[in-house]
């Protein structure tokens, strides 16, 4: 078993985003392409999206700090902490409204 500090590992992140470019930083902190299911830590400052993309499979987002919203087509939906959102399987965007810490949780299709 293993266990993870997914606030304290949000903070180190956060202080990457800091000094990047993309104001946003990432790391996987389970799986990866040998497992069907990966969970990915995503922080963005205030101002910071990560542009439209695919989905790769069914995925959710739990906001652990911060403001966001996510953008599918014409729809929006903005989660705080301690929200679930649904990643929709159309093309989606996201946008940091607050400095914000996701954990991106996605099972792979065709596994």
């Amino acid at each position: 078993m293993r266990k993870f500090s997914l606030d304290a590992l949000a903070r180190e992140l956060l202080e990457r985003a800091a000094s990047s470019s993309a104001r946003r930083s990432a790391e996987t902190v389970y799986g990866g392409h040998e497992h069907a299911l990966r969970q990915t830590l995503l922080t963005l400052l205030s101002g910071a999206a990560l542009s439209e993309h695919g989905n790769p499979g069914e995925a959710t987002m739990t906001v652990l700090r911060g403001r966001v919203r996510l953008t599918s087509g014409e729809e929006a939906w903005e989660g705080r902490t301690g929200d679930l959102l649904v990643v929709p399987r159309a093309r989606h965007a996201l946008e940091a409204l607050e400095d914000s810490a996701v954990l991106l949780t996605v099972v792979a299709s065709g596994r």
